[in-house]
């Protein structure tokens, strides 16, 4: 089986290899709008995305008119196949957000940190193209590292992690020893930009869109732990499709990592409802079966799988 594992992973790789040759030569908003085309009319309805996305949005927004429903189905995979191709265009990709202004009543409390060297938490989500606030940052001379979740696919995982380094040094695995590299880097006054929206089956028992949604605790911890500001900031991609707005929201006070991480949650709850095609519908956030499964079995590890 782990033989198997090993050359499906490795045709993977190779096939997301070759597509990303065949699009390089490509001018970079033609580069940016064919692989959003690719994904969303081929790749998404193959791997069952568009099914996801449907599904997502039935568990939480079951309101939503079956039009716009429609709607996102592709447009969701589309922001997620131009994501990918700006990471893999970083040169581009930077040179667009270099000039990028920040703007929101976070700003000043921003800047004031900066200013005092207190470490900053970021929290953000896999929303517009989530590596763009770390570019911007970089550019207003801000550098920020980031807490990641490593690929299962190895070889897909050294090239993914190239490059998120371009737009950014200082990343650390979400995995012990990167955790202890991100706590050395904060308590020097660093700081670090983590994602809140992804399923952790012994996350605190928090809500998003209104639905039970497991989160992990760590980053209102780290903030609580190092007296660092904790601000929401989020790259939202504009109707041209290749740039953004960076949006810095009111820093979220300290009191308990339980209701601070509810607030983050809050956040990316409120900018995906105005804006529902660039936040990943296609990821499993909910799991609904799987927590249905977990409150009768409490041992059920991490690793089960969903049916």
């Amino acid at each position: 089986m782990a033989r198997l594992h090993n050359v499906l992973y490795r045709a993977e790789d190779l096939a997301f290899r070759a597509l990303l040759g065949l699009i390089r030569w490509l001018p970079y908003p033609r580069r940016v709008a064919l692989m959003g085309w690719l994904m969303a009319r081929i790749i998404a309805p193959l791997a069952g995305y568009d099914r996801r996305v449907r599904a997502n949005l039935a568990h939480v927004w079951p309101e939503l008119p079956q039009p716009e429903v429609r709607r996102l189905m592709r447009a969701v995979p589309d922001n997620v196949g131009r994501t990918l191709a700006e990471m893999y265009s970083a040169d581009e990709f930077l040179g667009r957000l270099a000039d990028a202004s920040l703007e929101g009543p976070g700003v000043a409390a921003l800047h004031a940190a900066k200013a005092a060297n207190r470490p900053i938490v970021i929290v953000t989500g896999h929303f517009g193209n989530y590596l763009a606030p770390r570019a911007a940052l970089q550019a207003v001379g801000l550098p920020t590292g980031a807490l990641y979740n490593p690929m299962k696919n190895p070889y897909f995982n050294e090239h993914y992690v190239a490059a998120m380094a371009q737009t950014g040094e200082n990343l650390f695995a979400r995995d012990r020893a990167g955790y202890a590299q991100l706590l050395r880097y904060l308590r020097a006054g660093g700081t670090a930009a983590l994602l809140i929206d992804q399923f952790m089956a012994h996350g605190a028992a928090l809500t998003f869109f209104g639905k039970p949604a497991p989160t992990a605790l760590s980053a209102a911890e780290l903030a609580l732990r190092y007296d660092a500001l904790f601000i929401p900031i989020y790259g939202v991609r504009q109707p041209d499709g290749i740039s953004f707005r960076l949006i810095v929201e009111n820093p979220i006070a300290h009191s308990d990592a339980h209701a601070m991480t509810q607030a983050a949650n809050d956040s990316l709850e409120a900018i995906t409802r105005r804006h529902p095609e660039q936040w990943f519908w296609i990821h499993r956030r909910w799991k609904p079966a799987r927590q249905a499964r977990m409150a009768t079995r409490p041992d059920e590890t991490p690793l089960a799988k969903d049916r």
